[in-house]
């Protein structure tokens, strides 16, 4: 994933709020500015080159020091950022740190 690019993106306010991520959170509780946050200053922990219709990859960002797990995608030939899902990572499927995955 292009990160400078989605990035640029979320700052133009190119971005695609999808049904399933909006439905996801009003339910967690997660702002749109969260998402936004953590999408601009958050880290890739995981890439999904692969993925389809568009490469996307699963961001990590802390507010308040709270973590929070974004999962964006990229169109590079429209140049718009597609959220995909937004959560709370939890322990029970992440490591201390909220970036490793535990082995199941």
């Amino acid at each position: 994933m292009i990160r400078n690019l989605l990035r640029d993106a979320v700052k133009k306010g190119n971005i695609e709020w999808q049904r399933h991520v909006l439905e996801r959170m009003l339910e967690r509780k997660i702002s749109r500015g969260t998402v936004k946050e953590v999408l601009l200053n958050g880290e890739i922990i995981e890439n999904y080159p692969d993925n389809k219709p568009f490469p996307s990859a699963l961001f990590l960002g802390r507010i308040r020091s709270q973590p929070f797990h974004v999962v964006g995608a990229f169109d590079s030939l429209t140049e718009w950022c597609f959220v995909i899902t937004a959560y709370k990572p939890d322990l029970e499927y992440f490591e201390s740190d909220y970036k490793t995955r535990r082995l199941r």
